[in-house]
C-alpha cells in the first residue's frame, strides 16, 4: 500500500480527546451506534482465552492501553494515528483502525483512488478479524461500511456487478444477528434496500437481491429508534427517501436534514456527519 498523507481533521480536536477516565465515562454514549464493547483488560483477556489468534506480541493490559489509544485518536479525529496504531496489534485492534479508516474515507480523502485503496485495506482487516474471532459483530459491520463506501465509488452499478452487494448484505445480516440492536448496521441496511431499488427498479431489486422500499423504510425506522439523538441516521434515512419517492419526500428529507445538522457532535466523526448535514440541508 502506498503511503498515506492523512489530513487533518478540520475542526477544534480538543473537545473530544476523553483522555484517562473521561474515554470509559462517555464510552457508552459514543459506542450507542456500533455497540462496540469497552476496550478494558478483562475485555482483552476475556478475548484473548476465546479466541487465541486474537494474541499478538502484547500481553492483556498492555494491549488494552493500546486499544484506548487507537479509539482516543479515532474519537478526536486523528484518522492516521487510529488507523497505525489500531493495525499494529493486529486483528484485535482491526475495529479501531476501520472505523477510523471508513470515516476518513467517507469524509475527508479526495482522491479517489487513495480512498479506494484506504477502503479496501480495511475490508482486509475486517476479513481477518472475522476469521479470528467470528462473534465480534464489528468484524462483520465495518467490513460492509468498506465495501459500502468503496461500492459507492466505483458506482453502485458496478459493484453489483462485481457481487459487492451481496457481500455488504451478508455482512449487515450477520452483524444484526450477533448484535440486533446495532444501529448502525440497522441504518446501513436501510441505505443497502434504497440504494438497490433506486439502481434497478423495484421488481429486479426484489427478485435479484431481495431489496424493497419497504424494508429500507422499516431499517431507517428502527435505526432512529435505537439512536434517536444520530445525525448519521437522519442524513442516510433523508439520502434513502429521496432516492426512493424523488420530490415526494423531498420537504421530509430537508426536514432531516436540518434536525441532523443541529446534533450536538460528542466526538469527531459525529462533528462531520453535523457539518456534512449542514451542506445538505443548505443544498
Amino acid at each position: 500500500m502506498t503511503a498515506i498523507k492523512w489530513k487533518t481533521f478540520p475542526h477544534t480536536a480538543k473537545d473530544y480527546a476523553y483522555e484517562g477516565a473521561a474515554l470509559k465515562s462517555a464510552w457508552p454514549e459514543l459506542h450507542r451506534g456500533d455497540c462496540e464493547p469497552f476496550p478494558d483488560a478483562a475485555f482483552v483477556k476475556q478475548a484473548f482465552a476465546r479466541h487465541p489468534r486474537l494474541r499478538g506480541a502484547l500481553d492483556g493490559e498492555k494491549t488494552a492501553v493500546a486499544l484506548q489509544s487507537a479509539w482516543r485518536a479515532y474519537h478526536r479525529g486523528d484518522f492516521g494515528a487510529a488507523v497505525a496504531e489500531g493495525t499494529a496489534l493486529g486483528p484485535i485492534g482491526a475495529n479501531a483502525a476501520n472505523k477510523a479508516a471508513n470515516i476518513y474515507a467517507t469524509y475527508l480523502e479526495t482522491d479517489s483512488e487513495r480512498k479506494r485503496e484506504i477502503l479496501l485495506r480495511s475490508a482486509e482487516r475486517a476479513e481477518a478479524l472475522q476469521a479470528a474471532a467470528p462473534d465480534f459483530p464489528n468484524a462483520f459491520y465495518f467490513h460492509a461500511q468498506a465495501l459500502g463506501r468503496y461500492a459507492q465509488e466505483i458506482s453502485i452499478a458496478k459493484a453489483l456487478a462485481q457481487g459487492i452487494g451481496g457481500r455488504v448484505k451478508a455482512s449487515l445480516d450477520k452483524t444484526i444477528k450477533l448484535e440486533p440492536n446495532h444501529a448502525e448496521a440497522h441504518i446501513a441496511l436501510g441505505a443497502y434496500h434504497a440504494e438497490i431499488v433506486s439502481k434497478v427498479g423495484g421488481m429486479l431489486a426484489a427478485l435479484t437481491y431481495g431489496a424493497s422500499k419497504e424494508e429500507a423504510v422499516r431499517q431507517f425506522a428502527l435505526a432512529r429508534k435505537l439512536l434517536p439523538d444520530s445525525a448519521i441516521a437522519r442524513i442516510e434515512e433523508a439520502n434513502g427517501l429521496v432516492m426512493l419517492f424523488g420530490k415526494a419526500k423531498l420537504a421530509e428529507a430537508q426536514r432531516l436534514y436540518k434536525e441532523a445538522a443541529n446534533c450536538a457532535p460528542a466526538d469527531a466523526m459525529q462533528k462531520l456527519d453535523a457539518e456534512h448535514a449542514k451542506g445538505d440541508a443548505e443544498g
